[in-house]
């Protein structure tokens, strides 16, 4: 039984050997081929990283510096598909006969995969057109956050939550989008409620006061204050401004300091603000005595 098994096994790897022996070219081609793609990638990568540093030091919003991520892969993929198919032709096949049936399976595929093609086309759309480039805030279709990833098939944003979001570029190729990162000044819209029974003189000092308060800013400009409207329970002023303070977090601290003075300056010269009431009038009816 031991003998019978030995005997097997010998078998097996004889197979095996013939089978190596046989098709030693081909899997040392394969083996090479493969070693000639690894040692390609490596090398179009450290390119492509000098070429970028470079072009980032000459130009940071060059548009081939968004492009050379999808740049890269195509011609890897390019390569990658010359040397299979030369590896092949030089073992007999017909490459021709295989990329004319490529060519006739591509409509197929190109129905089945107009999505992912799509997606191809929508990124190098975008970064050519410069809509946004990965670090900058853009905000769409109800969406914002940072932008993380630009792949060749989707956008990666991170939400002012935490939490990313994965975005096809074919979609976000035909949606309108905001550069936030790219405004350049931001607007003070703050109204204010005072009351009804606030004097002539201090809705006055109200209007003057919040002009002051903008003015007194050298970030400001531009400032306006005005009566903006007779509400049912309050008069509402209004400041209107424009600033420089264009990140969102610095804008938001200095919009709450401004608000903050606000209640202040008001509370020091006695004007009140307003809160939302009702008047309620009860008419006194007749007495009957009967």
């Amino acid at each position: 039984m031991e003998n019978i098994n030995l005997n097997f096994v010998i078998k097996i790897f004889e197979e095996i050997g013939k089978f190596f022996i046989h098709n030693s070219g081909f899997i040392f081609g394969v083996i090479i081929n493969l070693g000639i793609i690894y040692l390609f990638c490596k090398a179009l990568d450290i390119f492509t990283s000098k070429l970028e540093n470079k072009l980032h030091q000459k130009n940071s919003d060059s548009p081939l510096l968004n492009l050379m991520p999808v740049l890269s892969k195509i011609i890897k993929s390019i390569v990658v598909f010359m040397l299979v198919a030369g590896f092949l032709q030089s073992f007999g096949y017909n490459v021709s006969s295989l990329i004319a049936g490529f060519g006739i399976t591509g409509l197929a595929v190109g129905f089945a995969a107009k999505e992912a093609i799509g997606n191809i086309f929508g990124s190098i759309g975008l970064l050519a057109d410069k809509v946004y480039k990965i670090g900058e805030y853009i905000s769409f279709n109800g969406y914002e956050g940072t932008v993380e990833k630009i792949n060749l098939r989707s956008t990666t944003i991170r939400t002012l939550g935490g939490l990313p979001v994965n975005i096809p570029n074919n979609i976000l190729a035909n949606e309108e989008i905001t550069n936030v990162s790219k405004v350049n000044k931001r607007r003070i819209d703050i109204s204010v409620d005072i009351e009804y029974g606030t004097p002539n003189e201090k809705i006055d000092r109200a209007l003057a006061i919040l002009k002051e308060i903008a003015e007194d800013n050298k970030m400001v400009k531009g400032a306006q204050s005005f009566i903006d409207n007779l509400a049912p329970s309050s008069i509402v002023v209004r400041l209107f401004a424009q600033t420089h303070v264009t990140n969102y977090y610095q804008f938001l601290e200095y919009k709450s300091n401004v608000i903050k003075e606000i209640i202040h300056r008001f509370r020091a010269e006695g004007i009140n603000f307003a809160f939302p009431s009702k008047s309620l009038y009860i008419e006194k009816m007749p007495y009957n005595e009967n």
